[in-house]
């Protein structure tokens, strides 16, 4: 025997269904919420993708105007050391990046085919300076200045994309090559 109060709940519940499946109130909230995230993390990534290569502009630069005091003899001629070129470069680039980050290499080379750029990321993913050195060369020398430049990446997880060292790291890396001018020693 089915009472009225048994055949009265199914109705109430498919009711209150209808009732819902009818109401819109919030749904723009919920469909904001379901692409808020990949929205913003899409965003910060793209932020730091023009942030990564910014500073990478900027590193470029540096090595172009601190390389030319090598090219030109003034860096030999006036005894700069390896600090005081990393200061040159720390300089220019200090308002976009933190020198404590920044690795510095200067080499002589025989000629141009000799010159080794390869990279300096090991196969654990860590920067291996260990062959890193600072010879600024004579007159007429090939020379080669790299800086290196550990950028710490804030969307951790757009890393894997944009990282090429360990610890969520860019390596941003800039090299010139030149052959030093004849200057008085």
């Amino acid at each position: 025997m089915t009472t009225a109060s048994d055949t009265a709940a199914p109705k109430r519940h498919q009711a209150q269904l209808a009732r819902f499946c009818r109401a819109h109130d919030g749904a723009t909230a919920i469909e904001f919420a379901m692409i808020a995230a990949p929205f913003f993390l899409l965003l910060f990534a793209m932020i730091e993708i023009a942030a990564v290569f910014f500073t990478g502009t900027v590193l470029e630069n540096a090595v172009l105007e601190s390389a030319r005091k090598i090219r030109t003899g003034e860096a030999q001629t006036g005894g700069m050391s390896q600090a005081g070129f990393r200061q040159e470069v720390c300089n220019l680039i200090s308002t976009v990046a933190d020198c404590d980050n920044l690795e510095i290499d200067v080499q002589v080379f025989e000629d141009f085919d000799t010159v080794d750029q390869s990279s300096p990321i090991d196969e654990n993913g860590a920067l291996d300076n260990s062959d890193f050195g600072w010879e600024p060369g004579d007159a007429g020398d090939i020379v080669l200045v790299r800086v290196f430049y550990r950028w710490s990446l804030m969307t951790p997880n757009f890393g894997g994309a944009l990282s090429n060292m360990e610890n969520n790291q860019r390596l941003i890396t800039s090299a010139t090559v030149f052959r030093n001018e004849p200057f008085d020693d």
